[in-house]
């Protein structure tokens, strides 16, 4: 497969100058543990593997590789804005969400069970990307983002949300922490938390609990992919399948929306 190989949300691919894609593990160069469309820049990937990977993952969405922007993810909720003057690759802000209303800009998120959350105004014009994990989305993250495309002229009421391919509550074992602190936040989102196979233990539904964050948000329409990245190893990197398997390298997938030029 020479073609980077994406998923793509009803919602969001029917609006007209609107680019998406939650990007698989297929359709790259990278080899080994990263095969191979590993778009991580943070990893022990070659770095012009993965150079190769991302720029197939921008053609795909119409845009050339510096139109791509990324950020240095660190599960927290701080939101970067892509502005007139952007960043170069590899030099993204320690934050784990972006937004812009620049035409041609690709934001891009990467992700290896955690979800890929992408955002649009249409009317306004306003995009947005989050990375999140279980704890960024307690914290809020995905909010943060809302409020930062509000900024931008974006409103709420009109924005579109996709869920992407993430962990799925049958492969996502937690622990009390997790469990903690989502019911000190609400112990209603105690539906989000199945019994565990093991004592003291849990299965968190990470998908659900962030379309529900959003749906709380009063977004117009929230969906999701059906998907388990754990499960589906010929398709998606993993975090959690890595851990079991006892460590290594690891890849990431990327999420990327643009708005048309």
């Amino acid at each position: 497969m020479t073609d980077a190989e994406y998923l793509t949300t009803p919602a969001l691919a029917a609006v007209t100058g609107l680019r998406h894609g939650f990007f698989t593990r297929r359709g790259g160069v990278s080899e080994g543990p990263w095969a191979a469309l590993n778009c991580s820049l943070s990893g022990q990937d070659d770095r012009d593997r993965v150079r190769e990977n991302r720029r197939r993952a921008a053609a795909a969405l119409g845009c050339d590789l510096p139109a791509l922007h990324g950020l240095t993810q660190v599960h927290g909720i701080a939101v970067a804005e892509v502005d007139a003057q952007g960043w170069r690759e590899g030099e993204g802000p320690k934050a784990d969400a972006l937004v812009t209303r620049r035409p041609g800009i690709a934001l891009g998120i990467v992700t290896a069970d955690c979800a890929p959350v992408l955002f649009a105004d249409p009317a306004a014009g306003v995009i947005g990307a989050a990375h999140a994990g279980w704890r960024g989305a307690v914290d809020g993250v995905l909010e943060a983002t809302v409020e930062a495309m509000e900024r931008l002229g974006a409103a709420r009421a009109r924005i579109l949300a996709a869920v992407g391919p993430c962990i799925a509550q049958a492969s996502y074992e937690v622990g009390p922490d997790l469990r903690d602190a989502v019911l000190a936040r609400d112990p209603e989102d105690a539906r989000f938390l199945a019994p565990g196979r093991r004592e003291a233990r849990w299965q968190f539904d990470l998908a659900g609990y962030c379309a529900a964050r959003l749906a709380a948000a009063g977004l117009a329409l929230v969906e999701g992919a059906a998907t388990d990245t754990l499960v589906e190893e010929h398709r998606f990197f993993s975090h959690r399948r890595r851990t079991l398997a006892g460590g290594g390298p690891i890849g990431h997938q990327i999420s990327a929306i643009a708005l048309a030029p």
